[in-house]
């Protein structure tokens, strides 16, 4: 289940063909610069006025949005989100099982809810969590997680116990589990080569990534891209377990 932020609808059109399965805006803003100050992470400028032109960009893809965490104009935000045809709805940053169960009341099943689990003190209430109605799915935040938890970076999480910890607990409540994101196989600009993260997406059993601006520029075939993409997460989930050890083993030699 690969996911593409934009509120782009020409990239939301090329991506849709491309074969991603949800495509939508980012619309988190509340608290993201002072929690970010200093990094080089994006913080989306994404308009609620492009959601009727993504929306008539896509014939496949599923109508996608991050939302703001739960705040005291939750209510009147969703509802504008799921008049414009939202279909999955992504909540960031919540601390609590009370958040998870406003946000899942306020959006009363009109949309799939994904929570963005990225902050400690919501993986110490990740059982309560797991147990309540309206929640569709997991992804780990890991931008965030490893902020929360003082962790040197975000690829070393992926390799740690409890990140195995956590995909075990959400696979055994039933829920799909996706992590992070996914970078372009033969990506050199970053510190990890893409593909051990890829091995980790089959050795914790997620099945949902955002996909990286890496993918998207002058000169890069999108629709090959993808193809290219479920390709080695397929060989990554029947390769043999030595394979994946050696990845993990390289993962965390270079993390």
């Amino acid at each position: 289940m690969l996911t593409l932020w934009t509120d782009d609808p020409l990239l939301a059109a090329e991506a849709d063909g491309a074969g991603i399965d949800r495509i939508g805006p980012d619309f988190e803003r509340l608290d993201k610069k002072r929690r970010q100050r200093g990094l080089d992470l994006r913080i989306s400028a994404h308009r609620a006025e492009q959601l009727p032109a993504v929306r008539a960009a896509l014939s496949h893809a599923q109508l996608f949005a991050r939302t703001n965490p739960v705040h005291a104009g939750s209510a009147a935000e969703l509802e504008g989100y799921l008049a414009a045809g939202i279909e999955v709805l992504m909540l960031p940053m919540f601390t609590s099982s009370d958040e998870v169960a406003r946000f899942a009341e306020l959006v009363a099943g009109r949309a799939r809810v994904v929570l963005l689990l990225e902050q400690a003190a919501a993986f110490e209430q990740l059982d309560a969590i797991l147990a309540l109605d309206g929640v569709d799915e997991i992804h780990l935040g890991l931008n965030d997680l490893a902020l929360s938890l003082g962790a040197p970076n975000r690829f070393g999480l992926l390799a740690t116990p409890l990140l195995d910890d956590i995909a075990a607990s959400v696979l055994d409540a039933g829920l799909p589990l996706g992590i992070g994101g996914i970078g372009r196989l033969g990506d050199t600009s970053v510190p990890v080569a893409p593909d051990l993260v890829y091995a980790q997406h089959a050795r914790l059993g997620s099945s949902a990534a955002l996909i990286a601006r890496s993918f998207l520029g002058p000169g890069i075939d999108l629709a090959a891209e993808v193809r290219r993409t479920r390709e080695r997460l397929a060989y990554w989930r029947t390769c043999e377990p030595g394979e994946i050890d050696a990845a993990t083993a390289a993962l965390r030699a270079c993390t």
